[in-house]
C-alpha cells in the first residue's frame, strides 16, 4: 500500500509522524533544537537568551509561557514590517481566529508555518487512505465548507493587509492533494464576500451545492458545526441530505471539542454512516490528528514542542498518564511556549 500511495508522499507526510509517536522523547528533543535556531534569529529570542538554552529545563526557565495578549505588542510591530522582532522570517499572509475561545486573534503566517500546516493537515487523510488500503480514495472531490479567507483590511506600516479566517486561508494556500481537489475553489467562496450572517451562509452553501452536486465527492473537511449546518440547509432548500447526493467515505472534522461524543452521531445520520476523523487544529497550527479507529488524536511530535502545565508541575505531553489533566503549552516556528 505504501508503494501505491507513493514512497515520496509516505516519507514526507507520514513517516516522521509515525516515528515521532514511536519515540516522542527523541522527536521532541530534535524539535526543540530546531526551534531554538529560529528563536535565536529574533529579537524576542535574543532578549530571552535563546543562545544559552541547551535543554528543556533551561528552555522553561528562559522562556516563560506566553499568551496572545502578551505577544500582541510584538505582533503589532510585525504588522508594521518589523517581523524580526518576533519571527525568524517575514509573514506571507495573516489569518484570524473564529473567536471560539475568546476575542478573535490575528496571526501571522510564515512560509515555514504554512509548509508545516500543509504537511500536518494532509496526514489525517493520507493515513486514512493507508489504513483503508485504498489509494483510489485519493481521487475525486472534497467538500469545501471553509470560511472566507478575505474579511478585513487594515493599514499598518504604510501597507494594506487583507486577512480572513484561517480555515479559508489554508484552503486557498493548499487547494489540492494529488488528484483530490476542493469543491468549490476557495476563490469562489471568497468571491461571495466575508460576511457570516445567515444570508451569507445560505449563499455560501448554495454555491457549494451547485458546484458539487454532480461531482464525485469522497470527503468533507472543515469546521464541524458548519458541516452540520450545510447538511440541514440541503434538506430545507433542496429536500436532500448529503447521503442522498454523494458516497462520502469520511469527514475530517476540526475546530471544536467533543467531535466524537457530540457531533459524530449527527454527522453519520446526515452524511450516511461516514467515518468521522478528528483533527486538532487552530489558526496557530495543526497539532494532531486521529491515527486509528479510537476516538483520540495523536500529536505531531515531529513538528511542535508540546508541554502541559498540570497545576503542580510542567511536563512533556508524552509524559502524561491516564487520569492527569492540564493546560497545553505549544512551541512552534511562530511562538515559543504559547498558552493556546
Amino acid at each position: 500500500m505504501v508503494m501505491r500511495l507513493g514512497e515520496q508522499i509516505y516519507d514526507l507526510y507520514l513517516k516522521p509522524w509515525y516515528e515521532g509517536l514511536e519515540n516522542p522523547a527523541k522527536a521532541q528533543e530534535e524539535v526543540l533544537r530546531r526551534l531554538l535556531e529560529g528563536y535565536k534569529r529574533t529579537k524576542y529570542g535574543r532578549d530571552k537568551g535563546a543562545s544559552n538554552v541547551s535543554g528543556r529545563e533551561e528552555f522553561r526557565e528562559v522562556f516563560p509561557k506566553t499568551s496572545y495578549q502578551d505577544l500582541k505588542p510584538y505582533l503589532e510591530r510585525v504588522m508594521e514590517g518589523d517581523y524580526n522582532i518576533l519571527l525568524p522570517e517575514p509573514p506571507i499572509t495573516w489569518a484570524m481566529t473564529r473567536g471560539s475561545t475568546g476575542p478573535p486573534k490575528i496571526i501571522p503566517l510564515t512560509e515555514t508555518h504554512l509548509r508545516e500546516v500543509r504537511m500536518c493537515g494532509a496526514r489525517a487523510l493520507l493515513n486514512y487512505a493507508l489504513r483503508k488500503r485504498e489509494a483510489a480514495l485519493l481521487e475525486g472531490g472534497v467538500l469545501n465548507l471553509n470560511l472566507p479567507s478575505q474579511v478585513e483590511r487594515i493599514e499598518a506600516g504604510g501597507r494594506i493587509i487583507t486577512y480572513g479566517y484561517s480555515s479559508g486561508t489554508y484552503a486557498k494556500v493548499n487547494p489540492s492533494l494529488g488528484s483530490l481537489s476542493l469543491v468549490p475553489r476557495q476563490e469562489e467562496i471568497d468571491g461571495l464576500g466575508g460576511g457570516i450572517t445567515i444570508k451569507d451562509w445560505r449563499e455560501r452553501f448554495e454555491l457549494v451545492y451547485e458546484r458539487s452536486k454532480d461531482v464525485d465527492i469522497r470527503f468533507g473537511i472543515g469546521v464541524t458545526p458548519v458541516m452540520v449546518s450545510f447538511a440541514r440547509y440541503l434538506k430545507r432548500r433542496h429536500g436532500v441530505y448529503p447521503k442522498d447526493l454523494w458516497r462520502i467515505e469520511a469527514l475530517f472534522c476540526t475546530s471544536v471539542a467533543k467531535i466524537h461524543q457530540k457531533y459524530s452521531p449527527i454527522l453519520k445520520a446526515l452524511y450516511g454512516g461516514v467515518d468521522v476523523v478528528e483533527i486538532y487544529s487552530a489558526t496557530e497550527g495543526v497539532y494532531g490528528q486521529q491515527l486509528d479507529d479510537f476516538p483520540y488524536i495523536s500529536p505531531n511530535y515531529d513538528v511542535y514542542y508540546l508541554e502541559v502545565e498540570t497545576g503542580k508541575e510542567v511536563k512533556m505531553l508524552y509524559e502524561m498518564r491516564r487520569g492527569e489533566w492540564g493546560r497545553i503549552i505549544i512551541s512552534s516556528t511562530l511562538f515559543p511556549r504559547y498558552d493556546i
